[in-house]
This record gives structure tokens, C-alpha cells and sequence, in this order.
């Protein structure tokens, strides 16, 4: 699965976590430092004394210990639905070999008919299958937008407490060529913190490992598997004019 969570999404959540912090009185509880030396959080100052720090806000939530529990209860409840579609494509598959290996035995018509019912079911496997790679996406919207509402305003929190002037959104969808950033640096990264904050305010314990997977999946929306923790990218060759 690949997060559909559009940056206009993420953008107007922290605006609006912003703009409440900003006019809501009283100071903002305190929150982890970032990583980094002591009593220096992590970020880089511009030029003009601005610190800019990164946050990977969609490997934040799925590192959280909320957004690990909920999308493995959503790919849980996908399951059924994916099986019901790989029994439909084995029988597309049993039907091709048959016609592969049994076509020249056939009549024109019942040749005919058997490639019509190939056909047929493919079709119709492949609008179910765009049906339920959109439910899937939508419930994984749903989940990850509900998480982004909570965290928000500890991002937003984190920033004022640590100095931050700007904080930008380096998530996957946001890296170089499809984003804007084209490279950042761990030492700016503020996820860990705002993860281990989040998931104190939440309450949500860590979620058991499987005794025999290093890894776990996200739901069947895709096929990417949840990020590890965020690390620094750089693209192998760099825009040119």
C-alpha cells in the first residue's frame, strides 16, 4: 500500500493545528528533545538565525504505536476481500491453461466460447480489483487522516518549544523528483521525538512483534511495506536545467 495522503491534506491539518496554538493562550506542554546534543535539538539554523527542522509526517504515523495497531486491525479486515480476488485470478489462470493446452482439441465454437469466458471474468477481476484498491486506499485515508488530527498539534508544539522557525514535510511522496525536497539531513529530523510523544498522549502500548517476521505489511492497498525509521535520502543524480 501506498499512503494517498496528499500534502494539501497534511499542510492544512498543521496550518490549522498552528493557527489554534497561536490563539488559544496559555504554553504548550512540553515535548521530548529532538536527537542531537544535549540541550541543542536537532534542526539547522539559515542564515538569518531560523532553525528549519524535517518530519516525515507519514512515517510518523504508521511508526506510531496507534498507526501500527489500527492498519494491522484494517489489513486484518482486508484480508477476506484479497483472497476473494486471488481464488477469481487462479480460476482466469486455471481457464487460460486450459485453452492453452486444450484448444486444438476444441471446435471453432467451443473454443470461442471458452476464450469469451476468459474473457469475460478478466474483466470483471480487473474492475474488482480497481474497487477494492480504492476501498482499501479510502479506510487507509480514513485511518491515517484520523492520526494526522491528534499529532498535528504535538508537531506544531515541538517546533515552538524547540525553536523551530519552519518545519518541512520530507515524507516519500514528498521527495525529489515528485516533491520538493531534494535532500535532508537526520540531524534537522524531528519524527522520532514527535512519534515517542504521540504515542505517551495516546496511551497505545507498543504493538507485539510476530515471532517469526522482522517486517510488518500495511494493508493490501499496495505493496510497499510499513517505513522503517526516517532516514535521510538523496537522489542518485540531481535535477539539471
Amino acid at each position: 500500500m501506498k499512503l494517498t495522503l496528499m500534502r494539501s491534506l497534511t499542510a492544512t491539518v498543521l496550518f490549522s493545528a498552528a493557527a489554534f496554538a497561536q490563539t488559544s493562550g496559555g504554553s504548550p506542554a512540553a515535548l521530548p528533545a529532538a536527537p542531537g546534543s544535549a540541550g541543542d535539538p536537532a534542526g539547522v539554523a539559515s542564515p538569518g538565525g531560523t532553525k528549519i527542522g524535517t518530519i516525515n509526517v507519514e512515517g510518523a504515523i504508521f511508526l506510531s504505536n496507534e498507526g501500527q495497531r489500527d492498519f494491522d486491525v484494517l489489513s486484518k479486515k482486508l484480508e477476506p476481500r484479497q483472497n476473494e480476488l486471488k481464488a477469481k485470478n487462479d480460476e482466469i489462470d486455471s481457464l487460460k491453461k486450459q485453452l492453452n493446452t486444450q484448444g486444438d482439441k476444441l471446435n471453432d465454437e467451443a473454443k470461442a466460447a471458452l476464450a469469451k469466458q476468459i474473457e469475460t471474468k478478466q474483466k470483471a477481476l480487473e474492475r474488482d480489483a480497481q474497487d477494492a484498491q480504492e476501498d482499501a486506499r479510502n479506510q487507509e485515508n480514513e485511518v491515517a487522516q484520523r492520526i494526522l488530527q491528534k499529532m498535528a498539534p504535538l508537531i506544531v508544539d515541538y517546533a515552538k518549544n524547540n525553536g523551530f522557525g519552519l518545519i518541512i514535510d520530507a515524507s516519500q511522496s514528498n521527495q525529489w523528483p515528485n516533491g520538493p525536497v531534494l535532500w535532508n539531513s537526520m540531524t534537522m529530523d524531528i519524527t522520532r521525538p514527535v512519534v515517542d510523544a504521540y504515542n505517551i498522549k495516546s496511551g497505545v502500548p507498543a504493538q507485539p512483534k510476530p515471532a517469526a517476521a522482522t517486517t510488518t505489511t500495511k494493508p493490501a492497498g499496495g505493496a510497499t511495506s510499513k517505513p522503517a525509521a526516517p532516514a535521510a535520502t538523496k537522489p542518485s543524480t540531481p535535477p539539471t536545467n
